[in-house]
């Protein structure tokens, strides 16, 4: 399964353990992550070498490209927020995981899309069974 991870880049780094271990967990299961430079400590940097339309572009075709998009919404962002409604526009499933207690949009919560699902998790071992049944659907 080819999936597209999307999580905040310039709307805050601090959950970069937690989207690599998203990203370790689909991958142990043999999924594909097309976007797993999200994970990476110096993406900001890559990024910089590249245009806004660059960046656009890359995001959106591989978006069109995946099976499906796995989405950490934890920390507020503009473009996952983008992202998620262009899967939706290509009718891919999208799941939307965030922290327990944390102050998600009203946008991902209140969405009632078919191909949108988004779950709280309150530690990993919650977190990877969300992931488990998402990739089991």
């Amino acid at each position: 399964m080819k999936i597209f991870f999307a999580g905040s880049i310039r709307g805050g780094r601090q959950l970069i353990p937690t989207y690599l271990y998203i990203i370790d967990f689909l991958k142990s299961n043999d999924c594909t992550i097309i976007s797993e430079h999200v994970g990476s400590q110096v993406l900001e940097e890559t990024e910089a070498k590249m245009t806004e339309e660059e960046i656009f572009e890359k995001d959106t075709t591989w978006i069109e490209e995946s099976d499906c998009v796995v989405a950490e919404v934890t920390v507020p962002s503009t473009g996952v927020g983008y992202e998620i409604c262009h899967a939706v526009a290509h009718k891919k499933p999208v799941l939307c995981v965030y922290e327990k207690g944390a102050k998600v949009s009203a946008m991902v919560l209140g969405n009632t899309s078919k191909y949108v699902t988004a779950i709280s998790y309150s530690d990993k071992k919650q977190l990877e069974e969300i992931l488990q049944d998402f990739l089991e659907k």
